[in-house]
């Protein structure tokens, strides 16, 4: 049998979909599995061992032109089974086009004739985290399958490999770049690309930084995407030490080795921080506008303000972003020692 599974478009989503991955890859041990995803997962899926064949594909934006290709791949592949982890009517259309005989996917987007199978949106999908939506729906393929609903009995497992050789790359790059491996390592994303309130301030996380490296003489590496470069630099100018900035320097795959040779990463609510814990590095998240209830990294720790306007989820702050300029540099220094010290 063959199963492909319709990945995410973003990388915290793409992280919080393994669990779901690991309960269809156990389900159906004997099927040939395949995630078809954009290209820059590869930098998270390459060494994952619960799928068997990741097929990527770049797009700039949506096109009928653009579905009507990854189509064609699709029919040549002749796959038995799609699971569709997008609500997208587009990944639906490509199901059908690419004549998969059993499409399943959430009833959402007006898109339920092109499944074969739809699924009801859960009733608590606000209200548990979203590792579980993504579980419920392997569920429900279980239980048309074999009758059964074991997906949603076990614990989530989201971890993350990273091979031993990409580890002694990633250290080998940081040596290149200025970083004492002799030290312990604390990586900044200070940025995110897709929300300006979910970003602390640049003055903490420059006042952060230089007690780190004063106070416990650890090294700090700023990283990030390509266009967080100015913040990661805006932090660098205010820090009276010298951090090690490899934002814009990394792609994915390189910065998701970083991360799993680090000893501490403190981020915004980012990719990066999905990454980071299901790798098992120590990893602190500021969350402001989002819900932890739905979204915060498995296995991380949260420093955020109990304000009564969190969460939001504006991308922008109407008012004076209280959930994160209440958050002090001292607060996290504090939970970052205790995190280093465990």
């Amino acid at each position: 049998m063959k199963i492909v599974v319709r990945g995410t478009n973003w990388v915290g989503d793409a992280v919080m979909t393994i669990p779901a991955l690991r309960e269809l890859h156990r389900i159906f041990s004997d099927a040939h599995l395949t995630l078809y995803t954009r290209a820059w997962t590869k930098g998270i899926f390459q060494d994952a061992l619960f799928i068997d064949e990741l097929l990527t594909f770049d797009r700039e934006k949506s096109s009928f032109k653009t579905v009507l290709t990854q189509a064609k791949v699709w029919r040549e592949e002749k796959f038995d089974l799609a699971v569709l982890f997008p609500n997208s009517f587009e990944s639906a259309l490509l199901a059908k086009l690419g004549k998969v005989p059993n499409r399943f996917g959430y009833a959402k987007d007006g898109r339920s004739f092109l499944l074969t199978d739809t699924v009801k949106i859960p009733d608590w999908k606000n209200k548990r985290h979203e590792v579980f939506y993504y579980i419920n729906l392997v569920a429900e393929i279980e239980k048309k399958f074999f009758g059964t609903t074991t997906a949603l009995e076990n614990e989530p497992r989201f971890e993350l490999n990273v091979s031993e050789k990409r580890k002694t790359e990633a250290r080998e790059f940081l040596a290149q770049n200025g970083v004492d491996l002799s030290k312990k390592i604390v990586v900044f994303c200070a940025g995110s690309a897709n929300s300006p309130a979910k970003r602390w301030e640049i003055s903490s996380f420059a006042k952060l930084g230089d007690k780190l490296k004063n106070d416990l003489n650890v090294e700090v590496v700023l990283d990030g995407a390509k266009n967080e470069v100015d913040i990661s630099q805006k932090v660098a100018a205010q820090m009276q030490t010298n951090p090690i900035v490899l934002t814009g320097k990394t792609d994915l795959a390189k910065g998701m080795a970083i991360l799993s040779v680090a000893d501490l990463l403190v981020s915004n609510d980012t990719g990066a921080a999905h990454i980071s814990a299901a790798l098992g590095t120590k990893t602190l998240v500021i969350f402001g506008p989002t819900n932890p209830l739905t979204t915060q990294p498995l296995g991380s720790e949260l420093i955020r303000q109990d304000v009564s306007c969190s969460p939001c989820s504006f991308r922008v702050c109407p008012i004076d972003h209280r959930c994160m300029t209440r958050i002090s540099a001292d607060e996290v220094f504090r939970k970052a020692v205790q995190l280093l010290q465990k």
